[in-house]
């Protein structure tokens, strides 16, 4: 038997006590966790959560008794302050707790806004924890109107919700467009539409100079110099690992802490799993911020450290939920050079990435047919000709035929 220690209690460090237990694992595990709430989901949080349609018992990934029945050691609103990799060791504060075998998934944090532009400022916020939305809910009232920074994913769905409920949206991204970084101009148009259509106004290549207001936030002087009146702001320009403890050990990082094909870091008795941890993927080395990377890195860490030597092979897929639309992604587009479309019934369409002959990533709004036969056909490392793709008489499933 062994003493696992895993720090971090988001998705990626639950799912890996989950799977161990599932494994049969015998040893002492204890999950450290900087936060006062047993491990959650965090995506709901800007969705579901936010727009009052999901408790905070449905958020849990599992009950208390789950924790208590199978002897898992909770330590909850706890900072690990030093790891001592030599001695294996881990320190929180005077506390040291020693280990066999150390799992790190301290995910990652919010980009915030520099004090000189304004972050400091009351009624400015970020989407990441289950404190930061509640601190926020009691803002979303009819006729505030909220400013926006950043137009990736996060920062649209806190979109949608705000004009769900009732609030005048003013969206900014400093980027061409919406989703430059991470969608085609097709995907994002599409958004583009959907927002206008809810009246959330948009303004592309258009940055935030500072905040204005005295204690609190009560305005935002734009890029281009204009002023708007504002109540409050959401913040969503990123993320970034939590990668300070690993740094501190000696621990390599490479955009993330670096992971080898088996999840395990530089040091032999580490594994990292999760937004923190980077990884090789289709020859270059990257992160995957995702609950279902979290999920499958995790499950992998699990499965090695009871000595099944499982090498990590991700399969990535996304999600996001805006008004009425999902949208599910398959794949990375990274490199892509040609899209398809497949128009669908019921206004749903899809957009195919292709890097020349090779599909790489399919975005499909409210299509989940195409999206399922377009994760299974990148798995099974098959790509169709465009033509097929296009042509709304061609039955893709007859593609997934061996």
């Amino acid at each position: 038997m062994s003493d696992i220690i895993v720090i971090g209690a988001g998705q990626a460090g639950a799912s890996l006590i989950i799977k161990l237990k599932k494994n049969g694992f015998k040893g002492s595990i204890t999950l450290i966790g900087d936060e006062k709430v047993i491990p959650y989901q965090r995506p709901p949080l800007s969705k579901g959560y936010l727009l009052g349609e999901m408790s905070l018992d449905r958020l849990y990934l599992r009950p208390q008794k789950y924790y208590d029945e199978n002897d898992i050691k909770l330590k909850l609103g706890t900072s690990v302050t030093k790891i001592d990799k030599y001695a294996k060791k881990i320190f929180l504060g005077v506390e040291e707790l020693s280990y066999d075998q150390l799992v790190l998934t301290t995910g990652s944090k919010p980009i915030s806004l520099p004090d000189s532009m304004g972050g400091n400022l009351k009624g400015v916020y970020s989407v990441r924890s289950l404190n930061d939305v509640d601190i926020m809910a009691s803002e979303f009232k009819r006729d505030k109107t909220v400013l926006i920074v950043g137009g990736g994913y996060i920062g649209l769905e806190a979109a949608a919700v705000a004009s769900k409920k009732g609030l005048k949206v003013i969206l900014v991204e400093m980027a061409d467009r919406i989703l430059q970084r991470v969608a085609a101009k097709e995907t994002s148009n599409y958004f583009q539409r959907l927002h206008k259509k809810n009246e959330v106004k948009i303004f592309e290549k258009t940055g935030l100079k500072k905040l204005i207001g005295d204690g609190r936030v009560t305005g935002a002087i734009l890029s281009d110099n204009s002023e708007i009146n504002v109540d409050f702001v959401i913040c969503g320009i990123g993320i970034t690992p939590n990668t300070a403890l690993a740094e501190m050990a000696q621990i390599e990082i490479d955009n993330g802490i670096k992971t080898d094909k088996y999840c395990r870091t530089s040091d032999e008795n580490i594994w990292s799993a999760g937004d923190c941890a980077s990884l090789l993927f289709d020859g270059k080395r990257i992160r995957l911020e995702s609950v279902q990377n979290a999920i499958d890195q995790a499950e992998c860490v699990a499965d090695n450290i009871v000595g099944n030597k499982r090498e990590y092979s991700p399969q990535p897929w996304f999600w996001s939920d805006q008004y009425d639309t999902k949208l599910q992604i398959a794949g990375l587009n990274t490199g892509y050079n040609k899209i398809a479309t497949r128009i669908g019934e019921n206004s749903s369409v899809s957009y195919w990435y292709y890097r020349a002959d090779k599909l790489l990533a399919v975005d499909a709004m409210n299509d989940p047919r195409c999206y399922m036969i377009g994760k299974r056909l990148i798995e099974m490392g098959k790509s169709p000709e465009y033509e097929l793709i296009e042509d709304i008489n061609f039955d893709l499933k007859s593609l997934l035929k061996t």
